[in-house]
């Protein structure tokens, strides 16, 4: 992986077309050892991951294209800095909750922090928002369990609403009122360089990632619930 972290902060020192077009062949073999990687992963997580392992994306379905889209940004920079690998139920574009890799070295962070690891939802769908708000509001217990299971990451409560969406304001405990406040649902840990370049990186990453099975089998079971059209 050092490889294909050693590229990625070169193109950040060199984001232009020129130098890119110049460096094609290192940017291909960084995207085959990263597309390497992110196979290894999907397998890996399918041995503890009932989702992931009854609908299990492709690598394409996983991976990201470097091309930023220009269209709306005022930042005119050509390439993303950073590569990510999201191990999802169906692929990336699918509602599911699922594990999100992130690779992107210190001096080129733009994007969300650095090399990271993410499981859970960002930006739900309403119904499904609604789903886990409905079992949230009921049996929050199970859920923060899974929370703590996670050893090593970190569950933010900062991008939620200032009060209970309406409906749920009798709520019987405190702490799940906190979850129904979640505008996304998330659990996030960081990556060193050493972990990031010993040996059997996908193993390690999956055995990371399966601290959270739990939490993300919560959510997708909630998933399940509203794409049955019961929301």
């Amino acid at each position: 992986m050092k490889r294909v972290y050693d590229f990625l902060g070169r193109l950040s020192r060199n984001n232009n077309k020129p130098w890119f077009d110049a460096h094609k062949s290192q940017y291909l073999e960084a995207k085959a050892v990263f597309e390497d990687f992110t196979a290894e992963l999907i397998e890996e997580v399918a041995k503890w991951d009932e989702y992931v392992a009854a609908s299990k994306p492709t690598v394409k379905q996983s991976t990201y294209r470097i091309y930023r889209d220009l269209r709306f940004s005022p930042d005119k920079r050509p390439y993303k800095t950073h590569f990510g690998a999201f191990v999802v139920p169906g692929g990336k574009k699918s509602p599911y909750c699922g594990y999100y890799f992130h690779l992107e070295p210190p001096q080129s962070r733009v994007f969300i922090g650095g090399n990271m690891l993410f499981a859970g939802l960002y930006m739900p769908e309403p119904k499904i928002m609604a789903s886990f708000r409905d079992e949230m509001s009921v049996n929050g217990d199970p859920f923060l369990e899974a929370v703590a299971k996670a050893k090593g990451f970190e569950f933010s409560l900062e991008n939620s609403f200032r009060k209970v969406p309406a409906g749920y304001e009798n709520v019987e405990k405190e702490e799940w009122k906190n979850l129904l406040k979640l505008k996304d649902i998330s659990l996030v840990a960081e990556m060193d360089e050493k972990f990031l370049f010993a040996p059997n990186l996908a193993k390690r990453v999956s055995a990371r990632l399966k601290r959270c099975r739990d939490f993300s089998f919560i959510i997708n079971r909630c998933v399940d619930y509203a794409l049955e059209g019961n929301i």
